[in-house]
């Protein structure tokens, strides 16, 4: 019976649940898949990726890898170069030459490789890849700036390494018939194609989407098929080409204001995450012992010398003068994962190289492997610790962004903060904010659903989002936007003016967010309550003070919001996820005078 099929699915199934593992445990999912890969592959002996696949892998490979990339260019935003734009193109067109060329004196020196071998390996190295340095950013939720730059550094140094090393072998396998300038000539002429096919491919997109030569249900497909023709395409022109070409692509489309932009955003979002786990943990898979048989103590010094010295100086000195802090350039100088083009680039070369006669050759993907596993598992464990303590990283995202300006919600708003949580009030009247503005509440002036407010807006801190306007589809809307950021379980919207609403007729549950307080807390409920008199009271629960003793001194009806001594925050009338403890605080919105017994009567109106 042949298995492959069924060890093509248990590798998706795996891939998928460590996901979810690493998100409960709270580590990064890289790390699982390596270790994943290490056991199912060489330490049992389950899967042989290149047994059971046979040729076609290194070809799914190299096409998932094309998907990644196009899909971290359509997260590059040209107006996040505002912030980083100087500390991005110096960690590019000055960085990289100089990753290398320290790359080089460790290659040779330290691991005692020859000139040719030496200068392919620490082209191979100075790649930073994408399908690890995305997952850990998004783990670690870094600040706006240094997330920035290590995306930007990675997705476009990943093409660039790539062809550096292309160019680099087949300067060193030519043919005697070829010389140094025909094969420059030849590179410098595929890249300015690739680079064309990029840009052609966004725009041509752009006009036959909003000129409706596409129908809907096809613009995705459409996408995609656009990512794979460009890939094999821009290949022809020579090896690897592809890869830049879907980049550009990538970052093409996602600046030229599509309409579906969103849309496909989320869609290649979910592929990614689907592709990141199982090509991971099937090129991990293929690890082998006779990969590091050969590895010594100079090897090891290598790795060393890759993460301690060149790493920080290539980032210390390439980044002088781009205005980032010291505690940015440390840990810039500290993260720079190597992920899976690294291997399969230096899996491509180093047969070819071995072929020409350069014996040492068949060091290079034991080295390029060990480079691999010490960044992923170092840089992937330690960058959400490291980045806490240098304060580029929150360590709560706990903040709120309460969307809908008027009395209610800027008092709200200001209870929040007083408790020092993060909280920004959001409205596209100017005149709405005006009361927020006065108490000098953080307010957000636009259109939370526009782009602009995108760019702008900061949500490193934010973790909950409450829309609590007088639109009730508005609020749907935006909670529908907002869920894939914060998680269904973290967006609140204030329930609808009818009090129960048809899901044939009206706005489908899967929409919504979860509903604040209770069916009764309508908008015009709070408001009316607000103006007759109704305040937020806030009160620190204590083994004497308990939650039961605080709402009996309460008027029905009320409503409350919690706040864990974790931080954690939820809305509610009455009953809680997790029961209130000693250490929560509780904010009750209700009536000022004080009851000696709690009514239990049903909620009413005010």
């Amino acid at each position: 019976m042949d298995f492959t099929l069924q060890k093509l699915v248990g590798v998706i199934i795996l891939g998928i649940s460590l996901h979810w593992l690493a998100w409960r445990i709270r580590i990064p999912s890289i790390v699982l898949f390596f270790a994943a890969g290490v056991l199912i592959g060489p330490a049992w002996g389950w899967v042989d990726p290149s047994e059971d696949f046979g040729p076609l892998l290194q070809a799914l490979i190299k096409l998932a890898i094309a998907i990644i990339l196009f899909e971290g260019g359509l997260n590059l935003r040209f107006h996040e170069l505002r912030q980083s734009g100087r500390a991005v193109k110096q960690i590019i067109l000055l960085g990289l030459p100089l990753s290398w060329g320290f790359g080089f004196a460790a290659c040779h020196w330290v691991a005692g490789l020859s000139v040719p071998v030496s200068v392919l390996l620490s082209a191979i190295l100075v790649v930073t890849g994408p399908t690890v340095i995305l997952p850990l950013v998004r783990h670690a939720k870094l600040s706006p700036r240094t997330a920035s730059v290590l995306k930007w550094e990675g997705i476009i140094n990943d093409p660039i390494g790539v062809l550096l090393a292309v160019l680099v072998a087949e300067i060193l396998t030519h043919d005697a018939a070829q010389t140094t300038q025909s094969i420059l000539a030849h590179f410098g002429l595929a890249i300015a194609g690739s680079i064309a096919l990029g840009i052609a491919g966004g725009l041509f997109l752009k006009f036959a989407f909003e000129k409706g030569h596409v129908p809907e249900f096809l613009k995705i497909p459409m996408v995609l098929c656009m990512v794979i023709s460009l890939f094999g395409i821009a290949n022809l022109l020579a090896e690897e080409m592809g890869l830049l070409a879907v980049t550009v692509l990538g970052i093409t489309m996602g600046n030229i204001r599509m309409l579906i932009f969103y849309e496909l955003r989320r869609f290649k979002e979910n592929i990614t995450t689907l592709l990141v786990a199982t090509v991971f943990i099937l090129l991990t898979a293929e690890l082998e012992a006779k990969h590091f048989a050969n590895l010594d103590w100079r090897a090891l010094g290598f790795i060393l010398s890759i993460l301690f010295l060149v790493r920080p100086l290539a980032v210390g000195l390439g980044t002088l003068g781009a205005g980032l802090k010291w505690n940015e350039t440390l840990l810039l100088g500290w993260i720079a994962p190597r992920g899976i083009v690294a291997a399969s680039v230096a899996g491509l070369f180093a047969p070819r190289l071995i072929e020409r006669g350069y014996d040492d050759a068949v060091s290079l993907l034991p080295l390029v492997f060990g480079v691999i596993v010490f960044t992923v598992v170092l840089h992937g464990l330690s960058l959400e610790w490291l980045a806490r303590r240098l304060e580029l990283s929150s360590d709560k995202q706990e903040g709120v962004v309460i969307v809908g300006a008027n009395p209610w919600t800027t008092e709200l708003a200001s209870v929040l903060r007083e408790l020092d949580l993060p909280v920004v009030l959001v409205d596209g009247a100017w005149h709405r904010l005006k009361d927020a503005r006065l108490r000098g509440l953080p307010v957000h002036y636009g259109e939370i659903l526009s782009e602009t407010s995108e760019q702008n807006m900061d949500l490193a801190e934010m973790g909950y989002l409450l829309a609590a306007s007088e639109n009730d589809a508005y609020n749907a809307l935006v909670c529908n936007a907002f869920i894939h950021h914060f998680g269904r379980d973290r967006v609140y919207q204030l329930p609808f003016h009818a009090k129960k609403v048809d899901e044939d007729k009206g706005v489908h549950s899967a929409h919504l967010g979860r509903i604040a307080f209770d069916d009764e807390a309508r908008f015009e409920v709070l408001m009316s309550c607000y103006y007759q008199g109704w305040t937020f009271q806030k009160s620190k629960l204590t083994e004497e003070h308990t939650f039961d003793a605080f709402v009996a001194k309460l008027q029905s009806p009320y409503y409350l919001i919690l706040l864990t001594g974790k931080g954690k925050l939820a809305f509610g009338s009455e009953n809680f996820a997790a029961e209130p403890a000693p250490g929560d605080t509780v904010i009750a919105f209700a009536k000022p005078e004080p009851a000696h017994l709690k009514n239990g009567g049903k909620k009413v109106n005010c």
